[in-house]
């Protein structure tokens, strides 16, 4: 029997399989969904976040405001944290509570001629207003002086606009009291040290932070911004002395009174 010409078979093959793909168009039963494998990764991040966090941190770096906002912190009453980026790009960030275990009030202040720690008197802790120069400008606190709360500010924003960077940012629900659009930042590194806290970011149209729930606590602003001030003031002189650390500091030495020997009682 002679064989048929592979090129006639194909044809009559592909109108065979036209025909079965308009019949089962015409099926009223809906297609079935390929199931996905187990094997499969988990869904890339969402680009479109990505690229929105990243220009509202742009906007961000250029905004200038002074602004209050609400810190809570687990064993600590809520406190206010008054944020300032000058016009000049200086910026200061007062921290109550924020040194030696929670005893002390501290500023962050960082202007052209470096990044400084700075003790403020309160009612509890009445000192004289002094600052310490803790590193260059644009530098980071070194760790045991750091009371973190400024980081969210200044420090992580080139990590948000950074396209490169190692992050998973996802759209996120509003955190109470925030307006603009909320972000919900992941690492994705294997390093130890994260370039950001995991947590969730909020950021209104013209790059204000309204709105931050980090590992330290949750920040919430507290009302309008006011104009952002010509430069930043230390809130006290440069000094050549120790900046404040993060512990509590030690309990003062217990002073032992004399023992008074006690005298007789005359008889009566």
């Amino acid at each position: 029997m002679r064989s048929r010409p592979a090129t006639r078979v194909l044809p009559t093959l592909a109108a065979a399989l036209l025909t079965l793909g308009v019949s089962a168009c015409g099926d009223s039963a809906p297609a079935q969904e390929p199931t996905a494998s187990p094997s499969v990764s988990a869904p890339a991040p969402d680009q479109d976040a990505r690229v929105a966090l990243a220009a509202r941190a742009a906007l961000a770096e250029d905004h200038r405001f002074s602004a209050m906002y609400t810190l809570q912190t687990p064993g600590f009453a809520p406190r206010s944290v008054l944020a300032t980026v000058a016009v000049d790009g200086s910026w200061r960030v007062d921290i109550p509570s924020g040194a030696l275990g929670g005893t002390a009030d501290v500023s962050i202040a960082q202007l052209p001629s470096g990044l400084f720690q700075c003790a403020i008197p309160s009612a509890t802790n009445p000192v004289s207003p002094s600052c310490v120069r803790v590193a260059d400008a644009g530098k980071k606190v070194p760790r045991e002086f750091d009371p973190k709360v400024q980081r969210v500010f200044r420090q992580w924003l080139p990590v948000f606009t950074d396209r490169q960077s190692a992050l998973s940012v996802t759209a996120a629900q509003p955190l109470q009291g925030s307006t603009g659009r909320c972000f919900s930042v992941d690492t994705i590194s294997a390093s130890l040290s994260a370039p950001v806290d995991v947590g969730i970011y909020c950021y209104a149209d013209d790059g204000l932070l309204t709105a931050a729930r980090v590992k330290f606590g949750t920040l919430t602003i507290a009302g309008a911004p006011a104009a952002a001030p010509p430069t930043i003031d230390l809130p006290g002189p440069v000094t050549g002395g120790e900046p404040m650390g993060q512990d509590a500091p030690p309990p003062p030495p217990v002073v032992e009174q004399p023992v008074v020997p006690s005298q007789p009682v005359p008889s009566a």
